[in-house]
């Protein structure tokens, strides 16, 4: 009988890696649900649901990322800022024009757990406007689709 392999946090620090993607003409949520599995770990055999197993992921072209379907652009994003009264509401389509960072980060956040797990595990996203990016050194791999973890 195999045992079930539990990773341990101490396990991951060395073997984390770095992915690119491109959000050029990409749908928005198709774009945020393989960042947000690919911050999970849940594309490596070690995945283990109480710990950070998730690699980092840089997204360039943010600006260029489209939103499909009839009403989707019409949608209200809520954020209350803490006064009474205060209930702040934007449209999507508004946010994605006026900064597309955030709101791709903010679709990313709301598929990852909402505890201290999902905390750091969003602090792995790096989402720039533009193709210029400054994570060179850590050696990219660039995102074509499916992730296989290849034991490099």
């Amino acid at each position: 009988m195999k045992t079930t392999i539990s990773a341990r946090p101490e396990d991951m620090e060395e073997e984390r890696k770095w992915y690119i993607m491109d959000a050029t003409d990409k749908p928005l949520g198709r774009l945020a649900v393989d960042a947000a599995k690919i911050l999970r770990g849940k594309h490596k055999p070690i995945f283990t649901k109480h710990v950070d197993t998730g690699d980092h992921v840089i997204i360039i072209n943010a600006e260029k990322v489209v939103m499909t379907g009839a009403t989707k652009g019409n949608e209200s994003v809520y954020h209350h800022t803490g006064w009474p009264g205060a209930l702040k509401s934007v449209n999507r389509q508004t946010e994605l024009d006026k900064n597309p960072e955030e709101a791709i980060r903010r679709v990313v956040r709301g598929m990852i757990p909402h505890n201290k797990l999902g905390d750091a595990t969003i602090k792995k996203l790096k989402v720039y406007r533009g193709p210029v990016h400054p994570h060179d050194a850590q050696k990219p791999v660039v995102f074509t689709g499916g992730v296989q973890d290849r034991g490099e």
